[in-house]
């Protein structure tokens, strides 16, 4: 049997999963980390994406988070996100016209504030839409 990480995932809507990993994937602020049981302890603060968690048998669940907080200890993961949802609850329509709309909005930035708005939202709605692709490649492989 191979070890695993007690992984939490927690949003300000409520608990979205509590559970073992062999490993898991987070998209860190500096980049993406990959986590093993017994990684060394650390924080990070989180940027929007995919957390890819490999389970028992090769299996891998992926959720979106829209940023937050990362906390690594040897034998648990806790990802406290801004915005959490599993793939599979994931708007892809919605998401598509957000990321249109964001697009126009930076073609068309007409200050500061609404631009960096535009950029927060294209940044969202392309890790959303990452996260579909993750969620349909995992179903392609079993």
């Amino acid at each position: 049997m191979a070890m695993t990480i007690h992984v939490d995932i927690v949003s300000a809507e409520g608990e979205i999963f509590s559970g073992l990993a062999e490993m898991v994937i987070v998209p860190a602020y500096d980049g993406e980390v990959g986590i093993l049981p017994r990684h060394a302890p650390f924080l990070s603060t989180l940027r929007a994406g995919t957390v890819m968690l490999r389970m028992a048998g090769g299996r891998e669940d992926c959720f979106y988070v829209s940023g937050g907080i990362l906390e690594v200890q040897p034998h648990m993961v806790t990802v406290l996100a801004d915005t959490a949802l599993r793939a599979h609850d994931i708007d892809e329509a919605a998401a598509i016209k957000a990321k249109q709309h964001a697009e126009h909005l930076l073609s068309d930035h007409q200050s500061n504030f609404e631009y960096a708005k535009a950029q927060t939202e294209l940044a969202e709605t392309v890790a959303q839409l990452q996260t579909l692709t993750c969620m349909r490649k995992r179903n392609t492989r079993q």
